[in-house]
């Protein structure tokens, strides 16, 4: 800044050399920063309206079927590709926000009524650890504030004593200056400290709340699979968990103390203004005029940052997304040699982000600029004429006619004092203002991410109730019945019964229909039973509705219509176990991979031991591994494990978990002809109930009863003949 002022010095002189006067250069200075002002404000409004008004630029875009596309001879076809995708994906979210009655993110009635819901969340009760913290916080903003004013006053004192050559006086007051040091930059500190223990204890409170919302009735799979309306709920667990609440702590003395140093220091300024003998109403009255009439036009110009902030958090998740969904993907990548279109996709993201945040800049700058203006010149000038109101103004009775020198001197002293205590606790009073009105940005921005973290706990409650909204591919009127729509949201209709006798432990389907998430209708009306003993092959092309099958049975899928009864699961004793094609490795060591998903308390508790465990591995060829490591080493075991041993290793779970029913879906693909044989003999003798997927011919004499697809929405369930071979069609 000091080199700029000096530049413009420089020009100042040779322009008075060259027979300008200073007065002229500056009045051409501050006219060319208004006139550029008003170009920049301007620009836009001429913009829209002559959009609006059916004006086109010739040479810069062309209109081909009702679509805006760069014509220009320097655009790339990466460039196009990009801004294609671009508005695709514009008009995705657009008419996802439409079919969800969306509501932009604001100071209004229900950011109020979410703030409050996400209070009562971080404040549990009236007596707990984040009251304590606020109560303590708020008293260190309270001694700061007296602490800011007894400081003015001492350096008030310190001019006084100064203008009168007091050094002794002088020489005390700078060691009580001194003393009060060590409080003061305790109190500073303590204010940060807590402010820091403040947001993360809310953050603590919102991340255990929004934990047990996402694990509750699997709301984790039906969050990203049954529900369209979070894309990242990773983003939202945890960036803007922590950046909410370190926005609500800071919001807190940002209010709380400018508060307090506003009331305190205008009893200390009214008291300073009586000792005066001025009237202690007039400087008061102006500022807050002028303060009022200052803020009324930053509201109205201020931009919408609640807006702006909340797609800047929605480009920059949908950007880490990207970023997880390679590294999730990144062998099938690439196998494909797909990493040019990926870094497109990547590249387009960035660019989004880039645009949204340099808007935010471009907003900014001209707001900031005006705010500054406001606050530091006006109120600056405000604050000269209510300082000089009291000197100027003070009655000072028989001072004309008082000839002594040390009563003239006394009362020039008291005026240093006075002014120089003023102008303190004004600079003071004049920061506060300052930090409550940028606290305006900081509310609106806080509003944005109140309106996604509360937006997310919205959606995992309805989830946990059933209730999804998800693109559908068919409409109401389309789905003959099978499906009811209220509100353009399917309601699952249907019933699952859990049945209690002991003697009744079969699987019962009563005019069931499998629908995927997106309300495709796969199979209207499945009706069978399922009885201990009775292995099922389920057969049929892809898409036919098979791996649908085992997750309405397993209860991830909603029921839109008919019951589904099925044995309650008892202590121990699961109903069902499911086995992927591809299994899922948790972390931890070689026995939490076999018990997953128990603990080790859950083992110590059926008292099953490792000689248990090596047992288990042998019947499924991998006791090698338990010799090579032992149960409590802990490895990356989805990389150590080849595929076929990782279908070994969750058969091996289903021996330790010894459930009434399997659900097998191409579980043993990877998996020798022989071992394969082992394994379902093994199953059999077990007790456990096999229901298949398979297009291997050697698992079907394991089976009793086949179910067959055909793809077209019909089925057949029938007994097996004892020599039956799979059909062609299923070969391949």
């Amino acid at each position: 800044m000091s080199v700029l002022s000096k530049y413009v010095d420089r020009i100042a002189e040779k322009c008075e050399q060259n027979g300008i006067t200073k007065h002229a250069f500056s009045y051409a200075l501050v006219t060319s920063a208004i006139l550029a002002l008003t170009i920049k404000v301007s620009i836009p409004y001429v913009k829209s309206a002559h959009t609006s008004t059916g004006g086109t630029q010739k040479g810069k875009t062309k209109v081909n079927k009702g679509e805006l596309t760069p014509s220009g001879t320097d655009s790339s076809d990466e460039d196009l590709k990009l801004a294609e995708a671009e508005k695709l994906l514009v008009a995705q979210q657009l008419k996802k926000k439409n079919n969800n009655n969306f509501i932009e993110p604001g100071l209004n009635h229900k950011f109020l009524k979410q703030l409050k819901m996400l209070a009562k969340i971080m404040i549990p009760q009236t007596l707990c650890y984040e009251t304590g913290l606020l109560s303590i916080h708020t008293f260190c903003l309270i001694s700061r504030t007296f602490l800011s004013i007894y400081v003015a006053a001492l350096e008030g004192a310190l001019v006084k004593f100064i203008v009168r050559k007091d050094i002794k006086q002088f020489a005390l007051v700078l060691l009580k200056w001194f003393g009060i040091a060590i409080p003061a930059t305790f109190v500073n500190s303590m204010i940060r400290f807590l402010e820091s223990k403040l947001a993360l204890a809310f953050r603590t409170r919102l991340v255990r709340h929004s934990y047990r919302l996402y694990f509750k009735n699997q709301n984790y799979y039906r969050v990203s699979n049954l529900d369209g309306r979070i894309e990242n709920a990773d983003h939202r667990l945890t960036e803007d968990i922590s950046v909410f609440a370190s926005s609500v702590a800071h919001l807190y003395s940002s209010l709380t103390k400018p508060c307090f140093d506003l009331m305190l220091i205008g009893l200390a300024l009214m008291r300073s203004s009586r000792k005066m003998k001025a009237n202690i109403i007039t400087g008061p009255a102006l500022s807050v005029g002028v303060i009022a009439l200052t803020a009324h036009i930053l509201r109205i110009v201020s931009p919408k940052f609640g807006q702006l902030v909340s797609e800047e958090a929605n480009r920059y998740g949908y950007l880490r997304h990207i970023h997880s969904r390679i590294i999730t993907n990144a062998e099938e990548i690439a196998f494909y040699g797909g990493h040019k279109v990926e870094m497109q996709q990547l590249r387009q993201a960035y660019n989004r982000l880039v645009n949204q945040m340099t808007s935010i800049f471009n907003q900014k700058l001209w707001f900031i600029m005006l705010e500054q203006f406001f606050m530091k010149y006006v109120w600056s000038g405000t604050g000269m004429i209510m300082v000089s109101l009291p000197i100027l103004t003070g009655s000072d009775v028989g001072s004309a006619t008082i000839r002594d020198t040390n009563i003239t001197e006394s009362r020039v002293s008291e005026r240093t004092q006075y002014l120089t205590t003023a102008r303190n606790l004004l600079i003071s009073a004049a920061d506060a203002i300052e930090r409550l009105m940028s606290s305006y940005k900081e509310i609106v921005s806080l509003a944005g991410y109140t309106y996604r973290v509360a937006g997310m706990m919205d959606v995992f409650e309805e989830t946990a109730q059933g209730v999804y909204c998800k693109t559908s591919v068919m409409e109401s009127d389309q789905s003959n019945g099978v499906i009811e729509f209220r509100n353009g949201k399917p309601i699952a209709k249907g019933r699952i019964i859990y049945s209690d006798e002991p003697g009744n432990m079969s699987i019962n389907l009563r005019a069931v229909p499998v629908v995927t998430p997106n309300c495709d209708i796969v199979v209207p009306k499945l009706t069978l039973c399922i009885e201990p003993g009775v292995h099922l092959l389920i057969t049929g092309p892809n898409g036919c509705g098979k791996s649908s099958l085992f997750r309405i049975l397993s209860g991830l899928w909603p029921i839109y219509a008919g019951e589904l009864q099925i044995p309650r699961p008892v202590k121990d004793v699961p109903c069902m176990f499911y086995i992927p094609q591809r299994p899922y490795m948790s972390i931890g060591s070689l026995c939490d991979q076999i018990i997953y998903p128990d603990t080790r308390e859950d083992m110590k508790r059926k008292e099953i031991t490792e000689n248990e465990l090596r047992c288990i591995l042998k019947l499924v060829s991998l006791e090698h591994i338990a010799q090579r490591d032992s149960f409590d080493v802990v490895r990356d075991w989805k990389d150590i494990l080849s595929g076929g041993e990782k279908q070994r290793m969750a058969i091996a779970r289903l021996f330790y978990h010894k459930p009434r029913y399997a659900l097998l879906d191409e579980c043993t693909s990877a998996v020798s002809i022989d071992v394969e044989s082992s394994i379902y003999e093994i199953a059999k003798g077990m007790g456990i109930t096999l229901l298949t997927i398979t297009h291997r011919p050697t698992l079907w004499k394991y089976h009793t009863h086949i179910l067959e697809f055909d793809g077209l929405g019909s089925w057949q369930f029938r007994k097996m003949n004892a020599d039956e071979q799979q059909k062609e069609q299923f070969l391949s």
